[in-house]
């Protein structure tokens, strides 16, 4: 698998929740989420053993790195909103809050493609059948139940003229 923080598609606002994904996943990949999973170790004095120097290191690159995967994947016009921070964490935290998606306004998203959604006679059946069962356990997961002889009602009505015996075989 070749996947790295180059290839990391760029954030934009409205794509926050996947580029958040694709970044993780590159820094993990990649071996330098360090910074990202730990706290910021102590600072370095005489007594500190070599372990926690090499630790410290260590903890000081994946910073660095991760800091700058993240700001290299970010609009140029975004950074200027955000805080002034050397600490990759603390960024990462200040970008979910400034991007955070409305939990309410992403069910409501949902709904509205699952009540618009009509097969349109591109792909097959099963594709669109399969795409309504797919919202239906997001909104499932977001505490939304629709039992399922809605959706297989739904599914019917969003099927065009053509498949009417389908709807009568399926009624009677």
């Amino acid at each position: 698998m070749n996947y790295n923080i180059a290839s990391i598609e760029v954030l934009t606002g409205s794509n926050y929740k996947k580029w958040k994904q694709n970044i993780e996943f590159a820094m993990w990949i990649a071996d330098i989420d360090l910074a990202m999973i730990s706290d910021k170790p102590v600072d370095i004095t005489d007594v500190t053993s070599l372990v926690e120097r090499e630790h410290h290191a260590n903890w000081e690159r994946s910073n660095r790195l991760c800091l700058t995967a993240m700001k290299r994947s970010i609009s140029e016009h975004l950074l200027g909103g955000l805080p002034k921070t050397n600490d990759a964490r603390e960024f990462f935290a200040a970008l979910g809050q400034r991007y955070q998606v409305s939990s309410n306004a992403e069910a409501g998203s949902l709904m509205r493609e699952l009540i618009r959604l009509r097969y349109d006679g591109l792909g097959g059946v099963r594709e669109h059948i399969l795409r309504m069962v797919h919202l239906q356990s997001k909104l499932k997961a977001r505490d939304i139940p629709l039992p399922d002889s809605y959706i297989v009602s739904h599914v019917l009505n969003s099927l065009p003229v053509s498949f009417s015996q389908i709807k009568i075989g399926y009624n009677t």
